[in-house]
């Protein structure tokens, strides 16, 4: 019986040549998609975590202004953080393992021939306790470096690689801008975080250093909070958020000029268009089994 089975669907294959190829060609295909669905979700979502990992845990992000697609309200200045914020917030927030300020601006690095463009960042040590971010070679502010605003700076891999040929920069001088900086640590390799830019292509500067040579005024772009307890993320985020409206007198029913971001609700997010991008593959999975089974109803 089975033996007959068989020759009867190897003699109907032979006659239906084509409708037999395409029959198996949507078999492959929605096999292959659902393997492909599998994969790309899977892998999406360990490198979501990861990504998010490498900021730092129990992450939040302070930064000026509100979240929105038209230009932010209120002046210029009062988008922008100033120390005194970064001292009431260290004083009053309870729950928080580290915090940092942090003052960015985009700039061509320079050591000799060599030259590539880095992100100059101007913060404390807190940025490094925040970021959980170790020093493969050298050391890391002082204090006394950190009150004077004296010319030293902590590089990423990708610009140890880059301008130094594989040699040790520490003790090195790197000129960023108009001024130089001596090398005194290099950060160990992050990689890509989830928006694609190369976390390793960094010169960290004291603070006062940044405000001083780099961008010739007091600005602090945002602050990041490390919270020490997972579950207290949502209630050092409120904590956080009532006393910026108090150091930025925000009356009540007035709206915050600032952004207090939760990385795990990004995380989610990211989540969900990785979801997104699965369900895409999940529908091509299905045209093609629901294409092949069609045919080979036909086919009978």
């Amino acid at each position: 019986m089975l033996g007959d089975s068989f020759s009867l669907a190897i003699d109907a294959i032979g006659h239906n040549i084509l409708r037999s190829g395409l029959t198996l060609l949507g078999i492959v295909i929605g096999v292959a998609a659902v393997i492909a669905m599998v994969t790309v979700g899977e892998g999406s979502a360990a490198r979501i975590q990861s990504d998010i990992a490498k900021l730092g845990s129990n992450m939040l992000i302070v930064r000026p202004g509100q979240e929105s697609f038209g230009p932010p309200g209120g002046s210029a200045e009062q988008r922008y953080f100033k120390e005194r914020d970064i001292a009431v917030l260290r004083a009053s927030l309870t729950g928080a393992r580290a915090l940092a300020p942090s003052a960015t601006r985009t700039l061509q690095v320079v050591n000799g021939s060599n030259n590539y463009e880095a992100t100059i960042a101007g913060t404390d040590l807190g940025y490094f306790a925040v970021h959980s971010w170790r020093v493969t070679g050298g050391r890391l502010f002082g204090d006394a470096e950190l009150r004077s605003g004296a010319s030293v700076c902590v590089i990423g891999e990708t610009i140890r690689r880059e301008l130094f040929s594989g040699a040790s920069p520490i003790g090195q001088r790197l000129r960023i801008g108009k001024f130089s900086c001596q090398v005194i640590g290099a950060l160990a390799a992050r990689g890509q975080s989830a928006f694609g830019n190369d976390q390793d292509a960094i010169a960290v500067l004291p603070l006062r250093t940044f405000h001083r040579r780099v961008a010739g005024d007091t600005r602090i772009g945002s602050i990041n909070i490390s919270v020490a307890d997972a579950s207290r993320v949502r209630a050092v985020q409120a904590e956080a958020e009532q006393i910026l409206r108090e150091l930025r007198n925000i009356g009540p029913g007035e709206d915050d000029n600032f952004t207090v971001r939760d990385m795990t609700q990004m995380a989610s997010t990211l989540a969900s268009t990785s979801a997104i991008m699965t369900g895409l593959l999940g529908a091509v999975a299905a045209v093609s089994l629901l294409v092949g089974g069609k045919i080979g109803r036909a086919h009978v």
